[in-house]
Parts: C-alpha cells; structure tokens; sequence
C-alpha cells in the first residue's frame, strides 16, 4: 500500500473527529476491529450503513420501499461518468422516487438519502484509506467520506517531503482515479487536494487551475491564528450543516450541446484571501 498522506492524515482525521465523524483506518477494518458491511474491495457503496441511515430517515416506509430505493441508487445505469453523477444528485437533492409491490398492490413512493432537519440521522464516516478495486486495477485514495454509505468526498494528500509532489501532482492523481476506478467516483460531490498544510476543493469537472482553498470556517474575517488551510477546509466545508448546504444548493450542472461540467457556486467570503466583513452571514 503506497504511503502517501501518511504524515500529514493524524492530523486530518482529528479534524473530522473534531466536528462529529466516525474516524475509521482501513487497517483496523482488515483486521475485524470494525464492521463496515463492505463485502469485496470493488464495493464503494457500505450498503448496511445506507439501510440502516435510509430506515432511520423514512421511519414509516416499509422494507419494500427501502429496498427499491437502495437498488435506484446503487444499480449504475450508464458507462458516462458524469452522467451517472448527474443522476445520482437528483436522487440526493430531489429524493428518490419508487415503485413497489406492498400487500399485492403497486405503490409509488419518494424517499430520501439525507435528513437535512435532523443532521443526527445521518451517518458521518471518513475512512483512511479506501482500497478500491475496479477491473485490473487497484488504488488507495488516502480518505473518502462517507455520507449515509455513499462515498460524497474523496481527498488525495501530497507529501510536501517529496520533492517531486507538487499540487498538479495531486491533482494528476485524481485524473488517474477517475479513469481506473470511475464507479468511487458515481456518487462524488467534490474532491479535496492536500499538499502539506495547503488544501484546495473542486468538482469532478474542475481543472487544476480552478481548485481554490476555503479562506475562513464559518464566515469571520480570519481562521484562529496558526490554522493551516488544511484544516480551515475541514472545519469548514466538512462541518454538517455546512456540507449539507453545499451539496444541497450551491452545486450546479451546466449543459451545452456537447459536454456537460460541474460547478461549486462559490462564495467570495469563503474563497477569497480576505473577506469583508459584511460577508460573513452564512459561510
């Protein structure tokens, strides 16, 4: 397994531990100390933790209904990557509608993936790092987040130590991900790219010039003093509420006759190197 985003990931997954994750290593999932519900390393869905987060949140649907829903989400209709991504926030944002057999009669349901009311509902999971297997292939992204089962975040850390790492170098990775083991990648709302201390976000469509860091966590003028940007955007973007909110309302598909891309709107108070104070409702 490479050692990439070993020195710098205690200190990350604090962070996440900070604002109310599960922290899980992988090793320790190896080894039988955790039960994640992950039958093979080719399944990036953790389909009990879906089950169990989908009944918690439709408390009054039957098993029929979850089961249909599960099915929707995890049953990958197109060879088109963004497509399927596409596809997969409608469910996110709009619910997912069914159709199933309940005491011999056809019923037609909505259920939802995320409980935006009651964020205790959700399930909050970071998991370091994720082997994931697809074809002949096999890579270690060094934490996917976990959303409910569903692998929302992916974040590749670059060894400042390294003298051939570089921020393109990171993203470069991505790339590399994205084309061996696109179906982690079905289900993405964003990525993160760490080079030391420094962290930058983007989209699925972002090219490396367009990934920018998250200035401050919730909206002041300035982080606490020695925060790194690193942990800024954990706190940050990974906060629940917040997390929510960018999934939920401030992601965007633009469409053209050809191509299709996605767009985090984006806040100035939140990306730029000094925001107003004016500014600071709602980051």
């Amino acid at each position: 397994m490479p050692a990439a985003g070993f020195a710098i990931a205690p200190y990350l997954l604090t962070w996440f531990e900070v604002i109310g994750y599960t922290v899980l290593l992988e090793s320790d999932i190896a080894l039988g100390k955790h039960q994640i519900g992950r039958s093979s390393y080719s399944d990036v869905v953790l389909y009990q933790h879906l089950h169990n987060a989908l009944q918690k949140i439709n408390p009054t649907k039957p098993d029929e209904a979850i089961a249909a829903a599960i099915n929707q989400v995890t049953c990958i209709p197109s060879s088109d990557l963004l497509e399927n991504n596409h596809r997969f926030h409608k469910l996110l944002t709009d619910g997912v509608q069914v159709e199933y057999l309940y005491n011999d009669e056809i019923v037609h349901d909505k259920l939802w993936l995320i409980d935006t009311s009651n964020l205790l509902n959700n399930d909050w999971l970071a998991i370091h790092p994720l082997t994931v297997v697809e074809g002949s292939y096999a890579h270690y992204p060094d934490v996917v987040v976990f959303i409910n089962g569903l692998p929302l975040a992916v974040i590749v850390l670059i060894q400042p130590s390294d003298e051939q790492a570089t921020f393109k170098a990171g993203y470069q990775r991505i790339q590399t991900y994205i084309e061996q083991i696109p179906k982690l990648f079905d289900y993405n709302t964003f990525l993160v790219i760490s080079y030391g201390n420094r962290a930058q976000f983007g989209t699925l469509t972002s090219d490396w010039q367009e990934f920018l860091p998250w200035r401050t966590i919730d909206g002041e003028d300035f982080p606490a003093k020695g925060a790194t940007e690193l942990e800024v955007l954990i706190q940050g973007i990974f906060d629940k509420r917040r997390f929510l909110e960018q999934v939920l309302h401030l992601i965007v598909f633009e469409k053209n006759e050809t191509s299709m891309s996605k767009k985090l709107l984006r806040r100035s108070f939140c990306t730029t190197q000094y925001p107003k104070k004016s500014s600071r409702q709602g980051c």
